[in-house]
């Protein structure tokens, strides 16, 4: 898995950061080093003095996985946001700006585990997630069904009719349907396992290749 080299634009409302946080950068601008590996250790340092002052709210990273580049986003509660390319990250970044906190920084350090375990599962190494995870994007009947989504076995599937009525909502199948399609951390949270009462995969965030990608990945374990 390749990480990032610190492209990714931060959204308007973080800069603050770099206003905020202001580590001696002297000794990095006179070193001998290259100067991608210069600003490498600077970021690192930022991070670090982010984390320190408590100016860090929500740090992300990108992963490289069979299904694309995916966007990593945690709170100190937990994993908050994982978002596909089609998703536009950078969109994603502003909107957690907007509702979660304007201190949002790369900070790799902070999803190394998250990364692992994507790793393992892209590997087949993996069956389940041992992620604290943070639904303060979801709320009401939608955080409901995403919460009953991770109970849903590796290698199974259930139609969007069996989790309306596990619920305890038969009725709201169209309303599962939303929830899946909004929830803020598909792989990680398995919405790609409920589908249709006929069997067809009905509809996913990543897309139907990568829904596909996903179950075959699972039914081959």
């Amino acid at each position: 898995m390749n990480r990032p080299n610190s492209s990714h634009r931060v959204p308007r409302g973080s800069q603050r950061l770099d206003d905020e946080v202001e580590p001696d950068v002297t000794v990095l601008l006179a070193s001998t080093t290259t100067g991608d590996e210069a600003l490498e250790r600077l970021h690192r340092r930022l991070e670090t003095a982010a984390a320190r002052e408590g100016l860090l709210d929500v740090a992300y990273t990108t992963v490289d996985t069979p299904v694309g580049s995916l966007l990593l986003a945690a709170t100190d509660r937990g994993l908050v946001r994982v978002a596909y390319v089609t998703e536009d990250h950078d969109r994603i970044l502003e909107g957690l700006a907007d509702k979660i906190s304007p201190r949002v920084l790369r900070a790799p350090r902070r999803l190394d585990v998250a990364a692992r375990e994507i790793d393992e599962y892209f590997a087949g190494q993996r069956k389940h997630f041992d992620l604290p995870l943070d639904f303060s994007l979801s709320s009401g009947f939608r955080q409901v069904v995403q919460r009953h989504l991770s109970e849903i076995a590796y290698g199974h599937t259930e139609s969007y009719k069996d989790v309306a009525a596990v619920v305890g909502n038969p009725k709201a199948v169209r309303a599962v349907g939303s929830a899946c399609a909004t929830n803020p951390l598909p792989v990680v949270v398995p919405c790609h396992r409920v589908v249709r009462t006929d069997g067809t995969l009905g509809g996913y965030v990543g897309g139907l290749t990568a829904k596909a990608t996903l179950l075959n990945l699972e039914s081959a374990a």
